[in-house]
């Protein structure tokens, strides 16, 4: 699998992503955001994220959309290719990277490249998950909660709504449970 950063906001190239095999396949086209992909060997696009800072505070980066062939979910490729893109946001001096997640699945991913829980939540019903740069100094809000607290109590939110049956297993079959690794971006 290769991984590659295509280009930053606002000039970030267009996507023509197939909906059939991508969620949010019509959000890659906009040229104001960046975008990262991972292709296959046979140089076919497999994953893509777009990104681009928040309108406030332009030393945060928001992940907008990540999606990766339906075919190969599962697989950590989107996990890595979101390591990408954290890796490259911290070389250009961004302080912090968030991202919100609609789902349990994605919420893990996104632990296993460094991101954690903010107790925020946005869009419908989105939880907030945010990277600080390992220079960042502790706000009142990292002391709070322990690491095992702050991922469960990510869970716990997802536990309270109406979730498929794979997702009732995953969150059972991560109760009570730490978060997961770090997994470094490897090139």
């Amino acid at each position: 699998m290769e991984y590659e950063l295509l280009g930053w906001p606002p000039d970030g190239p267009k996507l023509r992503l197939d909906h059939e095999r991508f969620s949010y396949a019509g959000k890659f086209v906009m040229t104001n955001t960046g975008k990262a992909v991972a292709r296959a060997p046979d140089g076919r696009i497999v994953a893509a994220v777009a990104f681009n800072e928040d309108r406030t505070d332009a030393a945060t980066l928001w992940l907008r959309y990540v999606t990766v062939d339906r075919e190969l979910r599962g697989e950590g490729i989107g996990p890595r290719l979101c390591g990408l893109v954290r890796d490259r946001a911290v070389e250009r001096d961004y302080n912090r990277l968030r991202i919100a997640v609609n789902n349990p699945f994605a919420y893990e991913a996104l632990y296993r490249t460094g991101f954690s829980y903010t107790g925020e939540t946005t869009g419908i019903a989105e939880l907030i998950l945010e990277y600080q740069t390992p220079t960042d100094e502790p706000t009142a809000d990292d002391t709070e909660w322990d690491d095992r607290e702050r991922y469960q109590a990510g869970f716990e939110a997802y536990r309270d709504r109406d979730l498929s049956e794979e997702e009732d297993a995953f969150l059972e079959s991560r109760r009570d449970s730490g978060p997961p690794a770090l997994e470094l971006h490897e090139e």
